[in-house]
């Protein structure tokens, strides 16, 4: 079974072909989840899974899942996938690399006439990006037992439409969710950071995943002529906006090795040019591998917070929306990324990701393993997201050898 090749090039042409549903100017993808897009990229992803001779399915979240029989289909299948929606800039491989992967394994085992002991499935996650319902990852999530079903079908985007009545729009909408067992779980991803490439390695095996959490923060002052008034009569919501700004910055920097802090989304009302802004809602992203330090970090915040809307005389409402988290894999799954990598003889290395992935959700209920290729400059979620055809293939081979190794195979 060592033997057993994937294609390469196909793989490549089936990832470029998705690429043109919801293509942009600058090379990238705009396919928002649940949008005319998404529907039509979940269209061909079932298309080319029942030529492969899978049955496809989809759940009461909009999950699909491509099924190859095995010799015994009592066994829980060895499960492999990502997504298909992507941000508004995004990129050709965040996401559609891990679902087009684990067709390509599927083509190839049937291409070699090889019959696993277990069914393999294909996943697609629902809205795993967040971009347009927050928060990320709400397919798995719910798949996972750790959301609510009925509450993420009720999350609206910013035009007030519900993830229900848009997934029941496009046609997606199924029945039942988080009821298929699973022998385990493999998702393969471009690393969306700088590491594999700086090191000149081919392959990441994946030990965990860091812990995150996201914030919504409004600040409420007083909209006032932008010349009349004095500057100590000021309730400025944008100045307090930017204190915190700042301090998300110092301490995305003061908790290093491993930290990571951002303001995502920032928007001032009303957005006049003399007016002085009287309302601001921001959004913070704060990730560490280590949960305690990232408790930390929380408090941190917390405290800066405070300080910027006192200081500026400025109410404050602040969330804590989502929180996950620091993930170990399963043992039994790295190293049967790890034998992956060693039988395709390419250069690896552990590594933990500093995205969130469905497969942090999915380890939560099945061993669990990912795979990491490298990605030019270490971008993503940028249009100009890029990848080699030659290490999304090799990706996609210690992919094979993976699930392979927990699937059993003649």
């Amino acid at each position: 079974m060592e033997n057993l090749k994937i294609d390469g090039a196909r793989l490549w042409d089936s990832l470029m072909e998705m690429a043109q549903i919801g293509a942009t100017e600058k090379g990238g993808v705009n396919r928002l989840a649940l949008t005319d897009l998404d529907r039509d990229s979940r269209d061909l992803f079932t298309r080319w899974c029942e030529a492969a001779g899978c049955t496809v399915s989809y759940d009461a979240i909009g999950n699909m899942f491509a099924r190859r029989p095995g010799r015994n289909n009592d066994l829980p299948p060895v499960m492999t996938g990502s997504h298909l929606d992507s941000q508004p800039t995004g990129g050709k491989f965040d996401g559609a690399y891990g679902v087009l992967a684990g067709l390509e394994v599927v083509r190839a085992l049937n291409d070699a006439g090889v019959e696993t002991e277990t069914p393999v499935e294909v996943i697609v996650w629902t809205n795993e990006e967040g971009s347009r319902f927050a928060p990320a990852m709400v397919g798995s999530g719910v798949f996972a037992g750790e959301f609510d079903l009925d509450d993420a079908l009720a999350k609206t985007d910013g035009a007030g439409l519900t993830l229900g009545a848009e997934l029941e729009r496009i046609g997606y909408n199924g029945e039942g969710c988080g009821d298929r067992p699973a022998t385990a779980y493999f998702e393969a991803h471009i690393e969306q950071g700088p590491i594999l490439e700086d090191t000149e390695k081919t392959i990441g095996i994946v030990s965990g995943a860091q812990g995150q959490r996201w914030y919504e923060v409004t600040l409420v002052g007083r909209e006032s002529h932008a010349g009349p008034t004095p500057m100590a009569a000021r309730h400025d919501a944008l100045v307090g906006a930017a204190a915190i700004v700042t301090a998300v910055n110092r301490i995305g920097h003061e908790f290093q090795p491993g930290a990571c802090a951002t303001v995502g989304m920032l928007e001032s009302k009303p957005n006049s040019r003399n007016v002085i802004p009287g309302e601001v809602f921001m959004t913070i992203d704060f990730r560490h591998p280590d949960d305690a330090t990232l408790a930390e970090m929380d408090a941190a915040l917390r405290v800066a917070t405070g300080a910027a809307a006192e200081a500026n005389g400025l109410t404050l409402d602040f969330n804590q929306i989502w929180s996950c988290p620091a993930t170990v894999f399963d043992a039994d799954c790295v190293n049967a990324v790890r034998k992956g990598a060693k039988i395709g003889g390419y250069a690896h290395m552990d590594i933990v990701s500093g995205a969130g992935h469905d497969a942090v959700y999915m380890s939560k209920v099945s061993p669990t393993g990912m795979i990491f290729v490298p990605c030019e400059g270490g971008i993503s979620h940028n249009e100009i997201e890029n990848a080699t055809q030659a290490d999304i293939a090799a990706g996609c081979q210690v992919l094979l050898h993976a699930i392979l190794d927990r699937a059993g195979g003649n």
